[in-house]
């Protein structure tokens, strides 16, 4: 029995072993690992995590494939690109030590957080906001709703008033009624909530964009540009009623056509099947109020 026991030692003996302070090393690499991927996709730097994702896979193909320049120029570029990272991402990274610097460690380690990801938003809540854009195109007063998407606009929120109410024609008619304290700015959207107004928007840069086009609509091509969102625009000028997506400005002529566009990008949101960071679990649910 005693062999017997001493081969089986003798068969194991190449596993290291695992002392308590290698688990609490595990440990703490893992909760950092897992703060650093929730930071992340709360940010604007979760779309360039996946485009590095693409150009890693893309750099082992090539390797696999022996394209002797193109793995060249992506090694001699490394360096520059993790400046350039660095440089892009100077506000985030701000913030985030700042964060760091202002909370209790151990209470935003192992703390309850609160991490929302992209919802999904219901018929009711397009029917909402396409009768306060009408309602208020009639009055010629000026609005920009942005819809989040997949991008998180939490950054954009931050520039606000905190809201967080149901999604309501009259409760948008009422943010945006002039001389009212909420009025200047967007309301952001998320899900079937409103989650913030007042909102600073970043303006386009884009030069072929007609000078008739005032500062909202300026402000509604920014943020399109920079975010998957989608912005419904009422014009202070003309009433007309307008839809920002993609770095583009399509002028919606009449209720079903802006019911429409929002209900198509509505499905694609539920059905889209895209894996979501979310406590360990995927979060591909349309939610209801």
């Amino acid at each position: 029995m005693t062999e017997f026991f001493g081969n089986m030692y003798s068969w194991f003996a190449f596993i290291p072993k695992i002392t308590l302070m290698n688990l609490f090393e595990i440990l703490i690499i893992s909760v950092l690992i897992y703060k650093v991927l929730t930071w992340v996709q709360n940010t604007r730097a979760w779309m360039l995590l996946r485009g590095g994702l693409m150009i890693i896979v893309f750099y082992l193909l090539a390797s696999v494939l022996r394209l002797s320049t193109i793995t060249w120029i992506i090694n001699h570029m490394g360096q520059l690109a993790l400046i350039a990272l660095i440089i892009i991402f100077q506000p985030e990274l701000r913030k985030a030590l700042e964060q760091l610097g202002s909370k209790n460690l151990l209470v935003d380690l192992f703390g309850p957080e609160d991490v929302r990801g992209p919802e999904g938003y219901t018929d009711k809540t397009v029917n909402e906001i396409v009768r306060a854009a009408y309602e208020m195109g009639k009055v010629k007063t000026g609005a920009l709703i942005v819809i989040e998407r997949e991008t998180p606009l939490q950054e954009i929120e931050r520039t606000g008033i905190a809201v967080d109410g149901i999604v309501t024609s009259q409760l948008l008619i009422n943010i945006f009624e002039h001389n009212t304290p909420l009025h200047d700015g967007a309301v952001v959207i998320r899900g079937n909530r409103i989650t913030a107004a007042t909102c600073y928007l970043p303006l386009s840069d884009n030069l072929t964009i007609s000078k008739d086009l005032g500062t909202r609509h300026r402000a509604a091509l920014g943020i399109s540009e920079s975010t998957d969102s989608m912005t419904v625009v009422v014009s202070e000028e003309t009433g007309r009623v307008s839809l920002a997506q993609g770095g583009k400005l399509t002028r919606m002529n009449d209720q079903e056509v802006l019911r429409a566009a929002l209900t198509v990008e509505s499905k694609e949101e539920v059905n889209g099947g895209r894996f979501r960071l979310w406590k360990g679990r995927h979060k591909n649910e349309r939610k209801t109020e």
